[in-house]
C-alpha cells in the first residue's frame, strides 16, 4: 500500500518497516474505522475525548484514591511533552523507551510521547539489563523516561548515547519537577496516519526480541473495533486489571479502550487476588483484564467482596479452560469475555461477548478481522479439524528490520502461532500453541531464552527448558539440565541456577522447577525431543 507522507524527522521507522511485498493484506476503509490522512492518537485519546465529553470527568485513578480529571491529565501530558522536546531534545521519530511500574505518570508519559511524535518503545519494569539493552539496541533507541523504581537497572543496561529521564523521586532534575515549569498547552505533531507510534517487543521461539510497529491509526482502530463493538464501554465505566502498559493488552484495556471512550481506568501494580478484589469493591470498578491465572485465584476469595458492579470481565493472555469460565459464571453471572490477541496485530481479533459466549471457545472474529484455518501450505482446512490460526484485520505484524517477517505473514494472512480449530457454527476453539512458548500467568516465555542464560552457569553441560501444565498459572517454567562431572544434583544446586537467571532475565522467566537428567533426548541426527521432556518421561 502507499503510505502517506510522514511527519518524521527521524524516519528510523519507516525505513525498517518490512518490504510491502512482505506485509499482511490489511482490511481498511467501510465498514471498518475509517481515518483521516493526518493523525496523532494521542491527541485524538486526549484532546478529541475532551471534545466530546468535556474536561471535568474522571480519567485516571491512583490505588491511594487520586482522581486526575481529563483535563488535569491533559494539562501534565502537554507539560511533559513540551519537557521532551524542548529540553531532552526529541524530535518526531526518535524511540523513547518507557520503564516503569503501571501507574498514572507511565500513561501521562506515553502520551506525551504520542502528542510529540515520537514512538513509544514501553518495557516491563521486571525487565533485566541485557534484555533492556537488547531492545535499545534493535529499536536504535536514545532516549529514556523511566521511573524512580526502576533506575538502576537501566543503568546496568548500559545504552550507549542514551540520554534518560527519571520521573517520581523527587530529585531536582526529576522529570514531574522540570515539567511543572512548562506551559499547560502543547500542540500536538500532526503525524500521518500511517506514522509508527509504538514499537512493542514480543520474544520469539529463538529468544531475540521481536518489534512489532503499529502506526497510529492502529492504536484507534483496535479500540474501535474489539472495544467499541464487543466491549461497548460506558463513559462512567472504571477499568481496571492486572496486565502492565509494557503489554499491548494492558496498554488497550487500561489506557487506550478507557480514553477513547470518555471513561476512567485505575492505573495500578499488580497486587495479588486479595488486591483485585479489594480495588474492584473500593473504585467501583466495572470493566476487568486480567488472565485465567486471576480469575481462578479470586474465585475462592469472591464472597468476602463486593463485585457487583463489574459488568465485562475479559480474560487473555493464555488458554482459559472451560472450567474456569464455568465457575466463574456460577459465582458472579458474568460470561466471562474470552479472547486471543498477539503484540503482531496489537490486541484482540477473536472474542465473544453476553449470549454468544460459551465456555471452551474463543468467540468469532472481532468486527473488522477475519480468520480462518489453515494447514501448513496455507490452504484452509475443514471446520472441526485443526490447523494453523490465519488473521486479518485493519492492523497486522510489521516486525522492525526482521527476516521472521516471511514466518509470520503469508500470502497476505498474519499466522499467529496458535493451533485452533473453527466450529460448523463459527466459532473458533483454541489447542495449542503452534511452537515451543511458554504461557504462564499470562507472560509469554520463550524457552530457548531461558536456556541460552542456563548455559553460562559453568555448573552445566546442556539445558532445555519447557512449559508444564499447573491449575493455578496455566503452565510454569522448568528447566531440565545435565551437569558437569562432579556438581552436585539436587536442591542447592537447583537454587544456584534459578538465582542465577532471576539475576538476569525478569523473575517471571526464571524455572519453578529444576530436573536433573543424565541426558537430554535427542533424535539420531542430534535434535532435542521436547514433547518427551514436556510429558515428564524421563523424570
Amino acid at each position: 500500500m502507499q503510505l502517506r507522507p510522514s511527519a518524521h524527522t527521524d524516519t528510523f521507522a519507516r525505513d525498517h518497516l518490512p518490504p510491502a511485498a512482505r506485509w499482511p493484506r490489511l482490511l481498511l476503509g467501510p465498514p471498518g474505522p475509517v481515518y483521516p490522512d493526518r493523525l496523532n492518537c494521542g491527541a485524538e485519546l486526549l484532546d478529541g475525548t475532551v471534545a466530546r465529553y468535556g474536561p471535568d470527568r474522571p480519567a485516571l485513578r491512583s490505588r491511594d484514591g487520586e482522581v486526575w480529571t481529563y483535563g488535569e491529565l491533559r494539562g501534565r501530558v502537554d507539560r511533559i511533552a513540551h519537557t521532551l522536546t524542548r529540553e531532552m531534545g526529541v524530535v518526531p521519530g526518535n524511540r523513547v523507551l518507557l520503564r516503569g511500574p503501571t501507574s498514572p505518570w507511565l500513561a501521562a508519559c506515553w502520551l506525551a510521547v504520542m502528542k510529540a511524535g515520537a514512538v513509544a518503545v514501553t518495557v516491563l519494569a521486571s525487565h533485566r539489563a541485557a534484555e533492556l539493552a537488547a531492545v535499545c539496541e534493535i529499536a536504535r533507541v536514545r532516549h529514556a523516561v523511566c521511573d524512580a523504581r526502576c533506575v538502576e537497572e537501566l543503568a546496568r543496561a548500559r545504552v550507549p548515547g542514551l540520554r534518560p529521564a527519571v520521573y517520581g523521586g523527587g530529585a531536582p532534575d526529576d522529570l514531574l519537577r522540570r515539567a511543572a515549569a512548562q506551559p499547560g498547552a502543547f500542540p500536538a505533531v500532526p503525524t500521518s496516519a500511517d506514522d509508527v507510534a509504538l514499537i512493542a517487543f514480543t520474544s520469539g521461539t529463538t529468544g531475540r526480541p521481536k518489534g512489532c510497529m503499529h502506526f497510529h491509526r492502529d492504536v484507534l482502530a483496535v479500540a474501535d473495533t474489539f472495544s467499541a463493538r464487543l466491549l461497548r464501554p460506558r463513559p462512567e465505566d472504571v477499568f481496571a486489571g492486572s496486565p502492565p502498559l509494557g503489554f499491548t493488552f494492558g496498554l488497550g484495556g487500561l489506557l487506550v479502550f478507557p480514553l477513547r471512550a470518555g471513561a476512567s481506568a485505575l492505573l495500578a501494580e499488580w497486587g495479588g487476588a486479595a488486591r483485585m478484589l479489594d480495588d474492584i469493591q473500593r473504585h467501583r470498578v466495572s470493566v476487568l483484564f486480567t488472565a485465567p491465572t486471576a480469575y481462578r485465584a479470586m474465585l475462592g476469595r469472591l464472597g468476602g467482596y463486593d463485585t457487583s458492579t463489574l459488568r465485562r470481565c475479559v480474560s487473555a493472555g493464555e488458554n482459559l479452560p472451560a472450567a474456569t469460565w464455568r465457575e466463574w459464571y456460577a459465582a458472579t453471572g458474568l460470561r466471562l469475555v474470552n479472547g486471543i490477541g498477539a503484540t503482531e496485530l496489537l490486541h484482540i481479533f477473536l472474542s465473544a461477548v453476553d449470549g454468544d459466549s460459551r465456555p471452551g471457545t474463543v468467540g468469532r472474529p472481532v468486527p473488522g478481522f477475519r480468520a480462518r484455518v489453515v494447514d501448513a501450505a496455507g490452504r484452509p482446512v475443514p471446520d472441526g479439524e485443526p490447523g494453523l490460526l490465519a488473521v486479518r484485520g485493519p492492523t497486522g505484524c510489521r516486525y522492525l528490520a526482521d527476516e521472521r517477517q516471511r514466518d509470520y505473514v503469508r500470502d497476505g494472512w498474519n499466522l499467529t502461532g496458535d493451533t485452533c480449530v473453527r466450529e460448523p457454527d463459527g466459532h473458533f476453539r483454541y489447542l495449542a500453541r503452534a511452537d515451543d512458548m511458554i504461557v504462564s500467568a499470562g507472560y509469554k516465555i520463550a524457552g530457548p531464552e531461558v536456556e541460552e542464560v542456563l548455559m553460562r552457569h559453568p555448573y552445566l553441560l546442556e539445558a532445555a527448558v519447557t512449559g508444564r501444565p499447573d491449575a493455578e498459572r496455566g503452565s510454569v517454567v522448568v528447566a531440565h539440565v545435565v551437569v558437569r562431572p562432579g556438581v552436585p544434583r539436587g536442591p542447592e544446586t537447583a537454587a544456584v541456577l534459578r538465582e542465577f537467571v532471576r539475576d538476569r532475565l525478569a523473575p517471571y522467566k526464571c524455572p519453578r522447577e529444576v530436573v536433573f537428567l543424565d541426558a537430554l533426548p535427542r533424535t539420531a541426527t542430534g535434535k532435542l525431543q521436547r514433547f518427551r521432556l514436556r510429558g515428564g518421561a524421563l523424570q
